[in-house]
């Protein structure tokens, strides 16, 4: 009986301390859990700060390619009396070649609908500057060039690609500035 009563006294202080033991890891690890989600969190929004701009910074600059490559705005800046068809038409296909490379990288910020629309729209204007240019003798004026390609484009029934395209990006910019994603 000395030893049922030694067992039963040791007992008496153990199980308490093991329950208290329990129930402060308990309440420790929900404190820890609980600083780390509110950590995650804090690096998260911060994140997020960096990640809006970073996006609205590609959205502005896929906007001013679109504004660059648009003919009436490409023909003007690029335009010399002394060139001819064949060196105009050069001179242009390649700004526009130069400045899409420059933004590759745009297309990780931005929806796929936008990169498709910016891309879609460089072919076109490319594809429209090539028609023109072979309807005309290489070695014309390169006012002739530019005074077909500014008939084109006020002739132009419907919307141009690039103002399209415009549209299309600040519509996602408005998107991403009032909810935070598209």
């Amino acid at each position: 009986m000395n030893v049922a009563a030694t067992l039963l006294e040791i007992l008496k202080y153990t199980l308490p301390a093991l329950i208290v033991l329990i129930a402060t890891s308990a309440i420790v690890n929900k404190f820890i859990v609980a600083q780390n989600q509110r950590k995650q969190m804090a690096i998260f929004e911060g994140a997020q700060d960096v990640t809006l701009k970073l996006r609205l910074q590609a959205y502005e600059r896929l906007a001013i390619f679109v504004e660059r490559m648009s003919s009436r705005l490409l023909m003007t800046r690029l335009y010399d009396s002394s060139m001819t068809v064949a060196d105009l038409h050069f001179a242009a296909t390649q700004s526009i070649r130069s400045e899409f490379e420059h933004n590759l990288s745009q297309q990780i910020y931005v929806s796929k609908n936008v990169w498709e629309t910016v891309k879609g729209v460089k072919e076109q204007e490319l594809n429209m500057l090539n028609r023109v240019s072979q309807s005309l003798n290489p070695e014309a004026p390169a006012r002739e060039f530019y005074a077909r390609v500014l008939e084109l484009i006020s002739k132009a029934e419907s919307e141009l690609p690039t103002d399209v395209a415009l549209q299309i990006i600040n519509a996602e910019v408005k998107t991403v500035m009032q909810y935070g994603s598209y």
